[in-house]
């Protein structure tokens, strides 16, 4: 895909990967726009990039979906690049989840994660297909290859995401949309709660890594761990998922 000139919109924009997605894509000449459901993260992050355009959204939301796509078409309809990067990550035991009284809580995880990213590049895909290049890139997570047993709903959404995103790629390889897939390795961000990732690869060097292989004119791009887990076998597969469950499991236990 080109890097410059593009109108980006970007889910969960405000912090995080999406913040640093977008300060990427504004320094190399792109009019980028940012929703997520906190007005006040969205506002300290157009303080800090005041070149963004930020609103406020609420994706698990269908309607509001909906909502989004029609004001980004009819206030920006050059928009040619969805960045789908909303995300939450929740780590429990399924022996202790009251999945009769919170299923609520759980399902937020479904939507967030696997809904949400589907019905947008659903609504942006027909749009984007009259256009002569444009992009839909869906961030998944090298769980999507490696399942993290502690996130179960997590790791099966990436993977549902994943396989959607193969689809959609050949779905809409005859037409002027290009389909990419960003699998990141433990980021340090707040994902999941603070202090959870403080050992995962430093914001910086993994965006960067991440527009190298956007410039590359990569389809599927890892980075660090998360490269050797998108061609595991499914033996391997299977050792790095027993290990790193030995690993983790007294976090839930």
């Amino acid at each position: 895909m080109k890097l410059s000139q593009n109108t980006v919109l970007i889910t969960g924009g405000s912090t995080g990967i999406g913040l640093a997605f977008a300060e990427r894509f504004l320094n190399a000449g792109n009019q980028v726009i940012i929703c997520g459901r906190r007005e006040q993260a969205l506002q300290q992050a157009k303080e800090q990039f005041p070149g963004l355009i930020t609103r406020v959204s609420d994706l698990s939301v269908e309607s509001e979906r909906a909502a989004l796509f029609d004001w980004v078409t009819a206030n920006y309809p050059e928009v040619n690049v969805l960045v789908n990067n909303a995300g939450i990550q929740q780590r429990f035991n399924v022996l202790k989840a009251d999945a009769k009284e919170n299923w609520s809580y759980f399902n937020k995880e479904i939507t967030t994660n696997m809904e949400v990213p589907i019905h947008l590049s659903m609504l942006f895909a027909p749009f984007f297909a009259a256009k002569e290049e444009a992009t839909i890139i869906n961030v998944t997570s090298g769980l999507a290859f490696t399942p993290l047993v502690i996130a179960p709903i997590y790791s099966a959404t990436k993977a549902a995401l994943h396989s959607f995103t193969v689809s959609l790629r050949h779905q809409l390889s005859e037409t002027s949309v290009k389909v990419i897939e960003v699998a990141p390795p433990a980021v340090n961000t707040d994902l999941g709660g603070a202090g959870l990732h403080t050992q995962g690869e430093p914001l910086d060097a993994f965006a960067d890594g991440i527009f190298k292989g956007l410039e590359e004119g990569n389809l599927e791009i890892g980075y660090g761990s998360s490269v050797s887990r998108l061609r595991m076998s499914r033996d391997e597969v299977d050792d790095h998922v027993a290990n790193m469950y030995k690993a983790t499991k007294k976090s839930i236990e």
